[in-house]
C-alpha cells in the first residue's frame, strides 16, 4: 500500500492575501487578533433602495402603502426554488398574504453573508481551508467575521434555507411586532395583544391592512429580540405554494442576463486557446474586419472577442480572424489525465478520515480490492455563461448570473483597474447552474469589451465554448481495499482516491481570479478533505480510513452539483454492494447490518425497497440499491435498469428522502427529480475526451445526454420529520449511478467500475 502523509500543517489556504493593514494586527497571537477584530467597527446597515410609498423594516422586508411585501433574496435563483422558500417562510412568520409578496435581489453586504459554509467542517469553506492561514486557528467566531467582512454572499453546499431560514424568519418577526405597535398605537392597545394574519393587523374584531401602518411602523424602534409568531391555524410553512419565478418563466417575461437590452447595445463572442498556459499568437486581422457586420475586434492575451450589431455575425467573425494560440507544455488529453490519476493512486497519499486502527486489523489477512474510475463531468446548463457590461461614466454596471456576486464584481474591479465602489452588479437569475456560476470570467471579460469599445456590450459563450472551458467536476480513480469477518461483513476498509486539488483551485480563481492554468498548477499535490468528501460514509465499520492522493492532471476543475458525493458514493455504494455478493448476502439486508448508527438512512432504505417492491437483488431481477447522506439530508434509492437494443434501459427510480421539514413539498420533490434527472446525465453522459488541450465535443448532443425516451418512471416519498431542514439541490445525485450499477450487475451478472457506466475493465 502507499505511503500516507499526514495532512496537519500542510493544508495551506489558498485565498486572497489579507493584510495586516487591514486586520489592524499581525497573526502572531490568536488573543491579539480576537481583541483588534473585536474593536472593529462593523454595524452593517441595510442597503436597500425603495420607492417612495414603499418602506424599508431591515435587510430582508420592505412594505408598500399598497400592502405588497418585497422580500429580499440574497442567494441566486438558478431553479432551485429560493426565490419562493424563503419568502415563504417569511410570509408565514409575518402573517402575510401570499398573493401580496414580491421578490427583489439582495444588493452586496454583509448582512448576507452565508456563514455556513464556513462553519460546516467538509465543505468548501472548511476551517481549515477556507479563512486564511493566520486566521484558521482561531475560534469560530473569528471564521465567520472574516466571511462577513468580506461579504461572502455564496449560494452553493444547499445551504440556502439552512442558512437563512432563522435570519428571514427574525426579519419577519420583527417586522411583524413593529406592525402590530404601530396598529396598537391607533387603537391605544397593548401591541403584544395583537395578531397578524392574511396581510392584517388584529385585536379581536379590529383589522388594519399592512399597507395602512407601514409608513408608521417603519419608524419604531423593534424589540431587542424577535418576538415570534403562534402557531397559525392555516400556516404557509410547509405548503405546496405556488413558486413565484413560475408565471414569468412560463409567458418568457423573466429576465436573464441575455435577456437585458439597453440602448446602443451591441453584442460579442468570444474565442479562448486551449486549457493549459496559453496565450493568443496571431489573427487574421485583415480578413476579420471584412466581416460583415463586424464593429469592434477586441484582443487579449488569453482571448479574443469579436463585437458585431447581433452575436451571429460577431461569431462568425471570429472564424474569419481564425485565431491562433500558443501553450506552454504538454497538452492536456484524455490519455494524460488517465496517466496522471493512475501514478496518483499509487503514490503517497494524506490521511483524511480514520476510525480503528486499518493496519493492524488488515495485517496476515486476506484483502478484496476493486478499482474504480469516473470521468470529468460537465455542467451542460441550458443557459451558456452570459453578461452584459455598459460604461456609466467613470464606472461600470454589469449584469450576471452568480453564485458569489461580491467576489464577482471585486474580479471585474480587479481586472478593469476600477475601484469596487465604481462597479454596479446586477444579480440575475441563472437558466440552470450546477455552480458553473461560481466562475465569473464571463463577467470579466464583458466589463473589458464594454469599457474597451465604451459602450454597452452583451458577451454570451457559445455552446462549444462552455463545453471546452468551463471547468468540469474533476476525473477521479478510486481503489476500495477491505478485510472481511467471519460473517463476510466489512471489518476494514481503506479508501485511496486519486483526484485534483479541485477546492483549492477554486478558491484561488474565485477569490484572485487567478487564471485557471496557474490555479491549478498552484493547487496541485496539497490536501483537500472536500475533494474525498462523503467517502467516510454513514455504515459502521470498525476500522476505516480515507486517503486523498492529490493527482496533478493538468485539467483545471471545479464545482459541480454535489461535488465529490457524486463520486464518493459511486465507490461505496458499488463496493458494499460487491462485498454482499461475495458474502452471498441479499444487498438489503447486508447494507441494513450495517446502518445501527445511521437509523434514518436505514429507515429510507426500508422505506424505499418496501415501496419499490424489492425482490432480493437475485440475478435476473435488474433491482439496485444505494443510499447516501449529506448536507443534514438522507436518501436510498432503488433502480430497476436493464440492458436492451437501445442500450442501458432505466426503467424505475424509486426514491425516499428524509431531509428534515419541508417549506414548500412541492419545490423539494422537483429538487429530488431533478437531482435524479441530472444523475442519470451523469451516470451515461455529460462529459468529454480531451485532446490538445481542447475538449473534443462542441454540443450538447455529444454529451450523451438521456433524452425522454431514456427517462424512468421516478418516484419520490418523504418521510414525516420536525428536523431542521437539510439541503435537497444535492441528494438526489449521489445515489443514481450505483445504484443502476448494481441493478446491471443484478441484470447481466457484470460489475461496472466506470462512469460514465461502461462495461470496459478498467
Amino acid at each position: 500500500m502507499a505511503g500516507i502523509r499526514d495532512t496537519v500543517g500542510k493544508n495551506r489556504s489558498r485565498l486572497p492575501h489579507v493584510s495586516r493593514r487591514s486586520l489592524l494586527v499581525g497573526a502572531t497571537a490568536a488573543g491579539g487578533l480576537a481583541i483588534a477584530w473585536s474593536l472593529w467597527p462593523r454595524d452593517y446597515q441595510p442597503n436597500l433602495t425603495a420607492a417612495p410609498d414603499e418602506h424599508i423594516f431591515n435587510a430582508f422586508l420592505k412594505i408598500g402603502d399598497d400592502g405588497h411585501i418585497s422580500a429580499i433574496v440574497p442567494q441566486c435563483e438558478m431553479g432551485q426554488g429560493v426565490t419562493t422558500l424563503l419568502p415563504q417562510i417569511m410570509a408565514d412568520e409575518l402573517g402575510a398574504d401570499w398573493r401580496t409578496i414580491a421578490v427583489e435581489t439582495a444588493p452586496i453586504n454583509p448582512l448576507y453573508t452565508n456563514t455556513l459554509l464556513v462553519d460546516e467542517d467538509s465543505a468548501v469553506f472548511t476551517p481549515r481551508a477556507g479563512v486564511p492561514d493566520f486566521v484558521s486557528d482561531v475560534r469560530s467566531w473569528a471564521r465567520r467575521e472574516w466571511a462577513v467582512r468580506h461579504a461572502v454572499m455564496l449560494t452553493a453546499n444547499s445551504s440556502s434555507v439552512r442558512m437563512f431560514e432563522a435570519p428571514c424568519r427574525a426579519a419577519a418577526a420583527q417586522a411583524r411586532a413593529l406592525l402590530m405597535m404601530a396598529a396598537a398605537k391607533r387603537w391605544d392597545a397593548d401591541w403584544e395583544e395583537c395578531d397578524t394574519q392574511d396581510g392584517f393587523v388584529t385585536h379581536g374584531k379590529k383589522r388594519l391592512r399592512f399597507g395602512d401602518v407601514a409608513a408608521a411602523a417603519a419608524l419604531l424602534e423593534p424589540p431587542a429580540e424577535p418576538v415570534y409568531r403562534a402557531s397559525s391555524s392555516d400556516p404557509l410553512y410547509g405548503k405546496e405554494l405556488t413558486r413565484l419565478d413560475l408565471p414569468a418563466k412560463i409567458d418568457g417575461s423573466a429576465n436573464y442576463a441575455g435577456d437585458i437590452r439597453l440602448p446602443d447595445m451591441v453584442f460579442a463572442a468570444i474565442r479562448q486557446g486551449p486549457l493549459g498556459a496559453t496565450r493568443l499568437k496571431s489573427i487574421d486581422r485583415k480578413k476579420g474586419l471584412a466581416s460583415p457586420a463586424l464593429l469592434h475586434v477586441v484582443t487579449h492575451e488569453r482571448w479574443v472577442a469579436a463585437v458585431a450589431r447581433n452575436w451571429w455575425a460577431a461569431n462568425r467573425a471570429l472564424d474569419c480572424f481564425a485565431p491562433v494560440f500558443e501553450t506552454e507544455g504538454t497538452p492536456i488529453s484524455t490519455d494524460r489525465i488517465d496517466k496522471a490519476l493512475k501514478a496518483a493512486l499509487k503514490d503517497d497519499g494524506y490521511r483524511i478520515a480514520s476510525e480503528g486502527d486499518v493496519a493492524e486489523a488488515m495485517e496476515g489477512r486476506p484483502k478484496i480490492a476493486a478499482e474504480y474510475a469516473v470521468a470529468p463531468a460537465l455542467h451542460a446548463a441550458i443557459e451558456t455563461r452570459t453578461a452584459t457590461a455598459a460604461p456609466d461614466g467613470g464606472g461600470l454596471r454589469v449584469w450576471v448570473a452568480t453564485q458569489a456576486p461580491t467576489q464577482c464584481r471585486d474580479a471585474i474591479a480587479r481586472a478593469t483597474g476600477l475601484a469596487r465602489t465604481n462597479v454596479t452588479l446586477f444579480p440575475m437569475m441563472a437558466g440552470g447552474s450546477f455552480d458553473a456560476c461560481l466562475d465569473h470570467n464571463v463577467a470579466v471579460q464583458a466589463a473589458i469589451v464594454a469599457l474597451q469599445i465604451k459602450r454597452p456590450v452583451q458577451l454570451a459563450w457559445s455552446r462549444a465554448e462552455e463545453i471546452m472551458r468551463l471547468p468540469p467536476r474533476a476525473p477521479t480513480r478510486a481503489k476500495l481495499t477491505a478485510t472481511l469477518n467471519a460473517a463476510g461483513g466489512i471489518d476494514a476498509l481503506v479508501t485511496r482516491i486519486a483526484v485534483p486539488s479541485t477546492n483549492h483551485e477554486f478558491r484561488d480563481r474565485l477569490f484572485h481570479n487567478t487564471p485557471a492554468d496557474i490555479a491549478q498548477r498552484g493547487a496541485a499535490g496539497s490536501p483537500d478533505a472536500a475533494a474525498v468528501e462523503g467517502a467516510a460514509s454513514g455504515y459502521a465499520i470498525p476500522h476505516m480510513a480515507v486517503d486523498h492522493c492529490p493527482a496533478d492532471i493538468g485539467l483545471p476543475t471545479g464545482r459541480w452539483r454535489g461535488n465529490a458525493d457524486s463520486y464518493t458514493a459511486f465507490f461505496t455504494e458499488c463496493f458494499v454492494d460487491e462485498m454482499a455478493a461475495r458474502a452471498g448476502t441479499d444487498a438489503l439486508s447486508y447494507r441494513m447490518a450495517m446502518l445501527g448508527n445511521a437509523p434514518l438512512l436505514a429507515r429510507c432504505l426500508l422505506t424505499a425497497t418496501s415501496l419499490g417492491g424489492w425482490e432480493g437483488g437475485l440475478s435476473g431481477t435488474a433491482q439496485g440499491l444505494a443510499c447516501h447522506a449529506m448536507r443534514g439530508s438522507h436518501i436510498a434509492l432503488m433502480a430497476t435498469a436493464r440492458q436492451s437494443e437501445r442500450g442501458l434501459q432505466v426503467e424505475q427510480l424509486v426514491a425516499v428522502v428524509d431531509a428534515g421539514r419541508l417549506v414548500n413539498p412541492t419545490i423539494a420533490r422537483q429538487q429530488i427529480e431533478g437531482g435524479l434527472i441530472f444523475g442519470l446525465a451523469a451516470a451515461v453522459g455529460a462529459t468529454t475526451d480531451y485532446e490538445g488541450g481542447v475538449a473534443t465535443a462542441r454540443k450538447l448532443g455529444q454529451l450523451g445526454l438521456p433524452v425522454l425516451s431514456q427517462t424512468p418512471q421516478i418516484l419520490v416519498e418523504f418521510v414525516e420529520s420536525d428536523r431542521e431542514p437539510g439541503g435537497l439541490g444535492e441528494i438526489g445525485v449521489p445515489v443514481v449511478a450505483p445504484a443502476i450499477a448494481n441493478a446491471m450487475f443484478a441484470a447481466t451478472g457484470r460489475r461496472i467500475r466506470r462512469l460514465p457506466l461502461s462495461a470496459h475493465p478498467l
